[in-house]
């Protein structure tokens, strides 16, 4: 058997109290998109043997752009993998220049066959999305390590600015996730006048109505955390609102806590 899923399904099923004890002999494989999985869950199902396939794309660039096979999947943690032959990514920084320095970050473009034609009825759409070279601007942040694998960053939309510092939620989450605590974590960021914008992480606790201070959320991930990097708020939440398929709905969060009334920093 093979399975599809994005990285919160696989979370909501290893939280399962049977989950380690559960007859999984006949789940050869999981193939995984939509985010990242992050280290700890992947570790949970290589203790099971179960491998993970991992791949990035988007709805304009069907099938993938790239693909971690199962067997780059914990040297590589955190990577997309790398293209296919039929198709080419490269990174660009701000005004459009390819970066060509392993690690430097900058927004992930794409080109081959497996790219749309263009957006129906919407040439303005098309034109912005596709440049002249026929390379597809995804709108992602990332870069590519000595290897060529691809690694993302964040969403584009979804970096936070803050006392002129780019955070990205992604980075700040994957950290905060090892947290025993936590079971479910998002980082958005929220006006706050004197930084611009302020980082603030939404959680999930394991423990319905327990509490996490701040303080104490701040001190686990200082180890790993530029300070600028660090959430000054923490809210809970019962779940997170997410898409069909899985995808946390930042803007709802923003939405909900960016309209309350509280000291922030």
């Amino acid at each position: 058997t093979t399975t599809f899923a994005v990285p919160a399904m696989l979370l909501f099923v290893s939280q399962q109290p049977n989950f380690g004890s559960a007859d999984l002999s006949s789940l050869r494989q999981i193939v995984c998109g939509g985010a990242p999985v992050p280290e700890p869950l992947m570790r949970v199902y290589d203790g099971r043997g179960i491998p993970i396939n991992q791949g990035y794309g988007l709805t304009e660039t069907a099938p993938m752009v790239t693909f971690l096979a199962p067997e780059w999947g914990m040297a590589k943690i955190g990577s997309a993998g790398r293209p296919p032959l039929f198709a080419e990514v490269q990174i660009v920084d701000v005004n459009g220049r390819r970066i060509t320095k392993p690690g430097e970050k900058g927004e992930v473009l794409t080109r081959g066959p497996n790219i749309m034609k263009g957006y129906w009825n919407q040439p303005e759409a098309t034109a912005a999305a596709i440049d002249a070279q026929g390379w597809f601007h995804t709108g992602d942040i990332g870069y590519l390590d000595v290897d060529g694998f691809l690694f993302i960053a964040d969403r584009l939309k979804d970096m936070i600015i803050t006392g002129g510092e780019n955070v990205y939620p992604a980075e700040v989450e994957s950290v905060l996730y090892e947290h025993a605590a936590i079971a479910e974590i998002a980082v958005i960021g929220l006006p706050d006048e004197k930084w611009g914008e302020a980082v603030v992480a939404v959680a999930v606790l394991k423990a319905p109505g327990t509490r996490l201070e701040l303080e104490a959320l701040r001190a686990f991930a200082s180890e790993r955390l530029a300070h600028y990097k660090l959430p000054t708020r923490l809210e809970w939440v019962s779940a997170l609102p997410r898409t069909p398929s899985g995808k946390v709905l930042k803007f709802e969060l923003r939405a909900r806590f960016g309209a309350a009334d509280r000291p922030i920093g």
